[in-house]
């Protein structure tokens, strides 16, 4: 069964990553980048100030910041356990599919700490402020999945390996969420 599994794995990861096209790459590119994402956290933050002040953002940050700390150990412990290889680092596909990224990474793939950092923040935020925003929700969850594939498309995931890194990262953001509203309450004893 496993190896069913992951032979269909392959052959998704193989047909997902072939869709690509050196017109998309830049875009891709930039969605990928841990750095492109740093002005939607400013402007999460600021949002955050402005409706609940600085003693709750200053809770929020904290939090977030343990929350993506268990969220990269938690993969990193996955990836040292399970030791399955990066598609561009596995030579039996390697040259089947399209490496867009300049480098490989990391030898282990599983689990995408990138799907389930950004997943995280996205269902944290998301349920901070759905009640204020409507259709935050629906954006950050977007963009989130939106990072989750271009895993698979740059060449360094696998599909389960991002699908895996979703479910951390909606359980991670979750409890933080749950977490946050424990200390609030503390907070504004």
């Amino acid at each position: 069964m496993i190896d069913w599994l992951i032979d269909k794995d392959i052959q998704l990861f193989i047909y997902l990553n072939s869709l690509g096209s050196v017109y998309w790459d830049g875009f891709w590119l930039i969605l990928t980048n841990k750095f492109s994402a740093i002005p939607l956290y400013f402007i999460l933050v600021y949002i955050i100030y402005k409706y609940f002040g600085l003693r709750k953002t200053i809770l929020l940050v904290l939090l977030v910041a343990i929350m993506i700390f268990f969220s990269d150990q938690t993969s990193n412990l996955f990836k040292y356990s399970f030791k399955r290889l990066r598609p561009c680092h596995d030579e039996t596909i390697s040259s089947l599919m399209r490496l867009v990224k300049e480098r490989c990474g990391g030898l282990y793939a599983f689990f995408s700490a990138h799907a389930a950092n950004s997943m995280a923040i996205a269902v944290f935020f998301s349920f901070l402020l759905k009640s204020k925003f409507k259709y935050i929700p629906y954006f950050l969850i977007f963009w989130a999945l939106l990072v989750a594939y271009s895993r698979i498309y740059i060449g360094v995931h696998f599909p389960l390996d991002v699908l895996t890194g979703v479910a951390f990262g909606v359980f991670y953001g979750f409890i933080f969420y749950k977490l946050y509203q424990f200390f609030l309450v503390r907070l504004t004893q």
